[in-house]
């Protein structure tokens, strides 16, 4: 951050790539199956496509991304698209590892430095996590990362995890594939104190081709001020970006 005294803005993604697979029907998910568990030459050229999306953003939050293995090419995914996009720092952390066949990871690629980066276990069956990144330190921007279960009991269980691993930390933003909508009870949970807000809860993501469920979100601090919030139209996985532009006070000093 300069030392102008104006306030930065941070351009933010999450985005759900599908470890790289390009679905654009239902039925594909049956005739195009095989995809998940071995290589194609268009994986690559898909995530080539997915890096030009992601070029314009200064923090993105990546699910469904396969850390290197036999279905990706055994390329780390996360890397790939960091390098592709010129992002000068990557983390990934997997949740699910299947040895060679696979490996289910979750996502950042950043243009700052973070002051520190965790990981996280989420309760429920082994499988999901979620990345917590820090920058500027406690007192900076906290960006969290993650991938909720399919099922609902699990997802309160993890929203109530996250809900207090945040309820201490000033200015919050909290991305991913949530698997739940709007209106549901994990957003209550999330949502109820009034420090987590959703700006744009009327945009649907999934399925990307024909969208009619919003299960992908970025709810922020009300510390922060929020311009911009989009879904993108670039249906390049099963699911649909979602961009934020964050405004962050000048008093919040974010190592570069």
């Amino acid at each position: 951050m300069d030392d102008s005294g104006d306030p930065q803005r941070l351009k933010l993604l999450s985005y759900n790539i599908q470890s790289g697979i390009d679905t654009q029907r239902y039925r594909q998910y049956l005739t195009q199956s095989w995809k998940q568990v071995l290589p194609h030459r268009e994986r690559l050229l898909n995530l080539d496509r997915i890096a030009a999306v992601i070029h314009g953003y200064d923090i993105v939050g990546l699910q469904e991304v396969d850390s290197g293995s036999l279905r990706s090419g055994f390329v780390d995914q996360t890397q790939y698209l960091a390098r592709q996009a010129a992002f000068p720092y990557w983390y990934r952390q997997v949740n699910r590892s299947l040895g060679k066949l696979a490996q289910n990871s979750n996502g950042l690629v950043s243009r700052l430095r973070p002051s520190d980066v965790t990981e996280y276990k989420l309760p429920g069956l082994p499988g999901r996590g979620v990345i917590v990144c820090n920058f500027g330190g406690t007192s900076g921007l906290t960006v969290c990362i993650m991938h909720l279960a399919l099922g609902r009991r699990a997802r309160l269980r993890q929203v109530a995890f996250i809900r207090e691993l945040v309820s201490n930390l000033p200015h919050v933003v909290v991305m991913g594939d949530l698997n739940f909508g709007c209106d549901s009870e994990e957003m209550r949970v999330l949502t109820e104190s009034g420090r987590l807000t959703q700006p744009a809860c009327q945009m649907n993501t999934f399925p990307s081709w024909r969208p009619i469920r919003k299960i992908d979100h970025i709810l922020v601090s009300d510390s922060l001020q929020v311009e911009n919030a989009k879904v993108v139209e670039y249906p390049l996985s099963d699911h649909l970006p979602i961009g934020i532009d964050v405004i962050i006070p000048s008093s919040m000093r974010l190592a570069a």
